[in-house]
């Protein structure tokens, strides 16, 4: 009896490092995947929010009127 349970532990001992394994190489494959395409670069991000012209403005606070936001 207490083989089979120490069978059933080591079962599940390498199930998890197989399960482990996976993901490792998974996220080595996606490391080198970013590090070969360059798409781990810093982008920039404009600061702030754009300013609407003022006909956006104006048609923004027309379709409001229309159909007023009801919290």
């Amino acid at each position: 009896m207490i083989e089979f349970l120490g069978n059933i532990l080591v079962s599940i001992a390498r199930a998890i490092d197989f399960a482990l394994d996976i993901e490792a190489s998974i996220s080595r494959m996606l490391r080198s995947a970013r590090w070969v395409t360059g798409s781990d670069a810093i982008l920039g991000v404009p600061p702030g929010h754009r300013i609407l012209s003022p006909a956006a403005q104006r048609a923004l606070a027309e379709a409001e009127q229309r159909h007023p936001i009801r919290l």
